[in-house]
Formats: C-alpha cells, sequence, structure tokens
C-alpha cells in the first residue's frame, strides 16, 4: 500500500503559527528525531518562527543528542551552542521539571518520537511537563507524532498498580497504540491532571500507518532503536532487559538479536516455529561489543519480521522467553536491582508490568492462556482510547 507522505506536527507548526505564541517565553522538549522532512531540528524552526522567544531546552532520557547508550546512564544539564539557552535534562537529578525550569518559558512545546511501548519512557516525560505545567500555570503544546506500529492493534497485560515506576507509571498494555498527542490527552484527561494542553496533529498520518507507510525519514529517537525495524520489535524483545539474556545491545541490529553464550537455538526453534505469525526467527552467533556478554560469542536469534500486520512482538518474545528457561534453566537468571531508578522490585516484575507473570512463564503456562487471561482488560483499555483517538 502506498502513500502520500505524511506532515509531523512539527511541519503543522510553519502553517498554524498559534497565536499564543505571540509575546512568550517558549520552551521546547526535544531530541535528535525532532525534525522535519528537511531535517532541521524543532529548535532551529521555532527559532525562526518566533525570533527571540525560545528560552530553554528540555531533554529526555539519552540526553538532548541522544548520545548515552544505556538505562540509568544520566545526561547532564547544558547550553545550546547556537542559541545561547540553557538545556535542561529531565534524566539527571530529576525526571520531574522543577519549579526553576519552568520560570524560564510561558509555554512548553513537546516533539518527541515515541515507540508506541509501555515501557518506553518519554511518554513518562510528556506525563510528568504536564503536571509541572499545571502546577506552575503553564501551557504545553504537542507536537505529534505517528506511532511506529500503528495505531490499530494493542497487544499485552496492563500494567498492575504494584508495577508502577518511571517504565510503567500508568495502566497501559505494552503496545497501545496511540500518538504522542493522543497519549498527552489521555493522561490529562484520565488522570486528572488538569493540564492546558493543546495538540497540533499531523496532516495525513492514518491509524493503519506503520513507520515504513509514512513517507517520512527514520531518526533514531534513542540510540538502540536504528531503524524502523527495530521500534517493530522492541514491545517484546525489550523483557530481555529484564534477563542475562542478550538484548542485541552492541551489536549493529539491537532488539532484532537475542542470545546468549549458553544458547541452543535448534530445540527452541523447532518448538516456536509453529506459533510465530508474520515473522521468521533463524538462529545467529553474534558478538556485542558492549552489555552483557561483552566481547564473548552469543548464540540465540534474529527476528525477520515479513508481515507488521500479523506480527505480534510481545506474543513473540514471551514465547522465545519460555523456551530459553525450558531449555536452559540451570545458566538463566532474572537480572537483578536496581532497574530505572526502582532499586527493590525485581525488573522483570516492572518490565512485565505485573508480578506474577514471571511465574506463570517459569511455570510454562501456556502463552494462549496467558493472552485469554489479560484480553477483557485489553477489551476495556481499547474502549477507553478510542475516545482520545484524533485521528480514524
Amino acid at each position: 500500500m502506498t502513500y502520500t507522505p505524511i506532515r509531523s506536527g512539527l511541519e503543522s507548526l510553519k502553517t498554524v503559527l498559534p497565536t499564543e505564541f505571540k509575546g512568550k517565553k517558549l520552551g521546547l522538549l526535544a531530541n535528535p528525531a525532532s525534525v522535519d522532512g528537511s531535517f532541521v531540528h524543532a529548535s532551529r524552526i521555532i527559532h525562526t518562527l518566533f525570533p527571540g522567544h525560545l528560552k530553554a531546552l528540555f531533554s529526555p532520557q539519552h540526553g538532548f543528542y541522544a548520545e548515552k547508550q544505556d538505562n540509568m546512564i544520566e545526561s547532564d544539564h547544558g547550553i545550546d551552542p547556537e542559541l545561547n539557552i540553557p538545556i535542561f535534562s529531565l534524566y539527571s537529578d530529576t525526571r520531574i521539571p522543577t519549579k526553576e525550569m519552568m520560570d524560564h518559558v510561558d509555554i512548553l512545546i513537546i516533539d518527541l518520537q515515541d515507540v508506541g511501548t509501555r515501557v518506553y519512557t518519554f511518554m513518562y516525560t510528556m506525563s510528568y511537563c504536564l503536571e509541572a505545567a499545571a502546577k506552575y500555570g503553564k501551557k504545553v503544546f504537542i507536537l505529534d507524532r505517528p506511532n511506529p506500529l500503528g495505531g490499530i492493534a494493542v497487544e499485552g497485560n496492563i500494567l498492575s498498580d504494584s508495577c508502577r515506576s518511571f517504565v510503567g507509571r500508568f495502566p497501559l498494555p505494552m503496545r497501545h497504540g496511540l500518538t504522542m498527542g493522543e497519549l498527552a490527552l489521555f493522561f490529562n484527561r484520565e488522570y486528572k491532571i488538569h493540564a492546558d494542553v493543546t495538540v497540533i496533529p499531523m496532516q495525513g498520518w492514518k491509524r493503519q500507518m506503520f513507520f515504513k507507510d509514512t513517507g517520512l525519514y527514520w531518526v533514531a529517537p534513542s540510540p538502540n532503536l536504528p531503524t524502523p525495524e527495530s521500534a517493530v520489535v522492541y514491545p517484546g524483545q525489550v523483557i530481555f532487559e529484564g534477563t542475562n539474556v542478550s538484548e542485541g545491545r552492541g551489536t549493529t541490529q539491537p532488539f532484532e538479536f537475542l542470545g546468549a553464550p549458553f544458547i541452543d537455538p535448534s530445540p527452541i526453534l523447532k518448538e516456536i516455529s509453529r506459533d510465530i505469525s508474520g515473522a521468521i526467527v533463524r538462529p545467529l552467533c553474534f558478538e556485542p561489543t558492549s552489555g552483557k556478554w561483552a566481547g564473548q560469542g552469543c548464540r540465540g536469534f534474529q527476528i525477520h519480521v515479513t508481515d507488521t500486520v500479523k506480527f505480534k512482538p510481545y506474543r513473540t518474545s514471551l514465547l522465545l522467553l519460555q523456551q530459553i528457561l525450558k531449555h536452559h534453566k540451570p545458566d538463566f537468571q532474572w537480572k537483578e536491582p536496581p532497574y530505572e531508578y526502582e532499586f527493590h522490585k525485581s525488573p522483570m516484575d516492572l518490565i512485565l508490568g505485573n508480578e506474577g507473570l514471571k511465574k506463570r512463564i517459569e511455570e510454562q503456562e501456556e502463552i494462549n492462556k496467558l493472552e485469554k487471561s489479560w484480553r477483557m482488560d485489553l477489551a476495556e483499555f481499547k474502549k477507553i482510547k478510542q475516545g482520545y483517538h484524533i485521528y480514524e
């Protein structure tokens, strides 16, 4: 299916030129993926459209330049060398904007590329900004961008209250099917944040579009999601962050690869191949240059997605995890805390979003039974989420 290239919220800003911006101090939460179709950064576009009004920049996890590789690697505050304005890191000594930061602005503009997955922290940074804006009387404008996984399919269990963290603030499934603009409206109303929020929507985006259908260029929103393909597998492969199995960090294709020195792929592939749709999982050998098993040969798998509509990333990775446990339990380990500033809770519980799910996976409960157990909650979420759809 071929589509005309869409226009992001940043592109729309050029034609909308909100009257509310006139005479106001502007702030921008962004990173390297915050560019237009000519790769001009949002900060430069806003500076050109509203000369002298951009007073502060804010950055999410991985930093304003997305240079920080891993979790819990903080980025520093700084000064933009061209605009000579402060850059406030919201992944440093605080993940919540302070009054001193917010005093620099009247309006905070947010332009971040999300990846459609519950554990990706950008949406929670946005939610903290909404809360700070409500607290300190600031307005927020969201420049919307596509959900690279589309806006229809949802997948996975809903986050339990006991597993709330910076990789899960709100009860979402692993794959949520909302854009950043829609998430902002959802958070703002459902959780009574009461911020003054305006979404500048995309033009031409349709809910059935994956990123490959948008006509846009992919700029990595974080270092280990280098391609749209890595984003498609991420809602499943991210669970391996909670284990001693490499999720492919330190390779050329993070999250598409997984493995460890102790894995024998052959018996696992025999058991799971019939249960996977929309992808081919093939055996693989790789050697990470950093992260888990750095400098050691790993055997494992590469996921080749052949049909993005049929592919279920969470189901696929749960199947792989379960079989790795079944065949390699003596060598397999769950990651110990800390994980994303939680120093006591199991990282795997935080990623899965449920304290009982890890045990059910260990006990080899059938994946179909697991999926059935959260089907009603997922149906209820789908009903709620439709009330926040900007794009039909």
